[in-house]
């Protein structure tokens, strides 16, 4: 992350800066010229939440906050603020501000959040320097409520959806599933963590047959990678597993997706790059907390000897699997994982994945499908995560009947349920095999987006980072 976070012990007055503001009587606290007090509070009657003032050595950003609605919602608004923000400093081209603030730490937090997270570009192909949009190096934090670790706990978040921004921006070209599994070896590396990789062989020892199952059409080989945070302080018992998919890129296999819908599969490996990005900000946080990690993955391609719907698959615990969409790929992959995961005996395992068309046929790009088995209180605790920094589940349905749908007359299971309720019946096909509390995420609607909403930046958003960090947290009680 190439930016620059501190918290500063006095304002600059040749530095640019965002003011932050809750009420008109405020204004008279800043060091503001009578016609610039005039003219602020002219534009606060019209309404306006972001006024400009323009001085010979600085740009002066005033921003009224929006204090109506419930807490998460104040947040939100904040954050949007801090984007809107942002394009007033890109205009003439900023490269250090300062965040000055004697609001509580939350809405400070949350602005320079919206702003750093809206701050994100993916550069590396673009040839021509001016394309730079943004050109923030350096943010000072002036605050005598926000402290110097809660600004390194932000830098460390940011840093971590940067990350998973960039996995899911690469193209397949520069990030299979090998050079994935090093990507992520270097962040273990980096955080002071634990990563393994299995290899083809190890796999294929384990008998993983989905995720092999899967690979048969690509040239490059499945990893399945391991990360794992295990401080000596950690606070549960037995830990806490996140899964998530890594399909590297997605064809649809010999049932093969039409060309508009593939333009973009290069994200579909979204939910191991959030997995891989939240572990590094736990690791790296030192939240004392037992985490793992878990990403299998793989691309989806129809070569010669890909397999084809018909085929019976056997999987890692010994399910058999009729295949009739080898598009349903990401369910064949994450069942390996989760039956591995039960090597663990894990208090509570999480998936993530860009699994249904059908869960952001529902929801769009606002919200995750949830679901969950065993783990009610878990689930809620983490719906409660997700509404504190706006990544919302939507809790759908999980009852047995919608497993009847998956019965095969010539295997244990099929891969798909049918044409309706497909987000469930993927669901309840994971579920089959699990043996613990288990909560499953569908990110397909929020995960890649065509058109920057605020501080979610086109492309990969990095949902699930957020979600995850703000989750273990509360579970760590810090």
């Amino acid at each position: 992350m190439d930016i620059k976070i501190q918290k500063t012990s006095r304002r600059a007055p040749s530095v640019d800066t965002a003011q932050l503001f809750k009420s008109v009587n405020d204004l008279k606290n800043f060091d503001l010229s009578k016609d610039e007090l005039t003219f602020a509070r002219r534009e606060i009657k019209l309404k306006r939440k972001i006024i400009e003032v323009n001085r010979f050595k600085q740009k002066l950003v005033l921003v009224h906050l929006d204090h109506s609605g419930t807490k998460n919602q104040q947040y939100e608004a904040t954050r949007r603020q801090g984007y809107s923000a942002l394009t007033y400093f890109n205009k003439s081209k900023s490269r250090r501000l300062v965040i000055s603030s004697s609001e509580e730490k939350e809405f400070t937090l949350a602005f320079a959040e919206g702003l750093l997270l809206g701050n994100y570009q993916f550069l590396k192909y673009k040839k021509d320097a001016d394309e730079k949009e943004n050109r923030l190096e350096e943010i000072d934090i002036y605050s005598k409520e926000v402290s110097a670790n809660d600004i390194e706990t932000l830098s460390i978040v940011t840093e971590a959806v940067y990350n998973t921004r960039d996995f899911v921006n690469e193209p397949l070209s520069a990030l299979n599933a090998v050079k994935f599994s090093e990507e992520v070896k270097k962040l273990g590396d980096a955080c002071g963590a634990k990563v393994e990789v299995f290899n083809k062989k190890k796999i294929e020892s384990l008998r993983m047959g989905g995720l092999l199952a899967v690979n048969k059409g690509s040239i490059d080989p499945p990893t399945f990678t391991i990360f794992e945070w295990k401080p000596k302080d950690k606070v549960n018992k037995k830990p806490i597993i996140l899964v998530g998919k890594g399909v590297m890129y997605d064809t649809g296999g010999l049932s093969l997706k039409p060309t508009n819908y593939m333009d973009t599969m290069k994200c579909d490996m979204a939910g191991g790059a959030a997995v891989a990005g939240a572990l590094y900000a736990i690791a790296k946080a030192k939240l004392p907390v037992h985490v793992i990690g878990m990403i299998p993955a793989t691309d989806n391609r129809p070569d010669g000897n890909a397999y084809v719907p018909g085929d019976v698959i056997t999987m890692l615990d010994g399910t058999t699997v009729e295949v009739l969409n080898t598009d349903a790929e990401g369910r064949m992959i994450l069942a390996d994982a989760l039956s591995y995961a039960k090597n663990y005996d894990p208090e509570l395992v999480i998936d993530i994945a860009t699994l249904t068309g059908s869960a952001a046929a529902a929801l769009g790009e606002n919200a995750i499908v949830g679901m969950c088995a065993k783990s009610e209180k878990e689930f809620h605790t983490l719906q409660k995560s997700g509404m504190r920094v706006n990544e919302r589940i939507i809790e759908f349905p999980f009852w047995d009947e919608y497993k009847d749908m998956l019965k095969s007359t010539i295997a244990d299971l099929k891969n798909i349920g049918g044409a309706y309720a497909g987000a469930i019946t993927a669901g309840k096909f994971l579920e089959h095999f699990t043996d613990y509390p288990y909560i499953h995420l569908d990110i397909a609607g929020p995960a890649f987006i065509k058109k920057r909403d605020s501080y979610r930046v086109v492309g990969g958003t990095g949902i699930g980072v957020r979600l995850f960090f703000e989750f273990i947290r509360s579970k760590a009680g810090v």
